[in-house]
């Protein structure tokens, strides 16, 4: 996999994801399970993006926001 996420949207995501981890722990207190199931795969969906720098979505859509193809045209 060739990172396809850079630097600055590693870390909006790595933000956001951990508000949503924190929702859904809210959300799972509250007794409300389908928020935090909802909120809960988001945020580490999030992370996870965040962590490796790798999107699916950026990949299926030929986005690419590391700035390396800029750089190399």
């Amino acid at each position: 996999m060739q990172q396809n996420v850079g630097r600055y949207d590693r870390i909006v995501r790595g933000v956001l994801g951990i508000w949503l981890v924190v929702v859904a722990l809210a959300a799972y207190q509250d007794d409300e399970r389908e928020r935090a199931a909802i909120a809960g795969i988001a945020g580490l969906g999030l992370l996870n993006n965040a962590l490796l720098g790798f999107c699916g979505g950026n990949y299926l859509f030929g986005v690419d926001t590391t700035g390396e193809s800029c750089s190399a045209a």
